[in-house]
């Protein structure tokens, strides 16, 4: 079990990362409309959701649903450069915790409540995809907005 979800994991980075390829540093504030997140902070609220799934997957609590507190942190984030470093930083902690836990425990319940309460923990990594999927589509939007054509991210080319 432990190697699928490590190669899940991997193929959302790699795709997430060749997709969004076209934004650059210059790109960092671009938003195509006020008070949605810039191209910065959709990086950054995608390298804290993989942080939010792993955390409330082993928290007792489950997941921490002040969502107030997690938006601050990600509009502070003003770099694209920072906001990738979270990401690669979010990806090798899920790695590791993929790694440091058997499959018994992936195979757990996550915790009851409003996220995915009473299903197996190892179902977080399905909804780490999507979630990604989700952003780094908005993402190709922000590039062609800007003139550039992301790259098809499921092949390297």
């Amino acid at each position: 079990m432990k190697h699928q979800l490590e190669a899940e994991l991997n193929n959302t980075i790699e795709w997430f990362n060749r997709s969004t390829s076209a934004l650059t540093e210059e790109d960092s504030g671009f938003a195509p409309a006020s008070g949605v997140f810039t191209a910065a902070q959709q990086v950054a609220h995608a390298a804290q959701t993989i942080d939010w799934f792993i955390d409330g997957a082993f928290r007792p609590d489950g997941f921490d649903v002040d969502f107030e507190a997690h938006e601050a942190k990600v509009r502070a984030i003003t770099s694209l450069a920072d906001a990738r470093a979270w990401l690669a930083k979010a990806a090798e902690n899920a790695r590791q915790a993929i790694a440091s836990r058997s499959d018994e425990e992936w195979e757990q319940p996550l915790p009851a409540g409003p996220v995915m309460g009473g299903l197996p923990r190892a179902a977080i990594f399905g909804a780490i995809t999507d979630h990604t999927a989700h952003h780094r589509g908005a993402l190709t939007v922000y590039a062609r907005l800007n003139g550039k054509t992301p790259p098809m991210p499921y092949m390297d080319m």
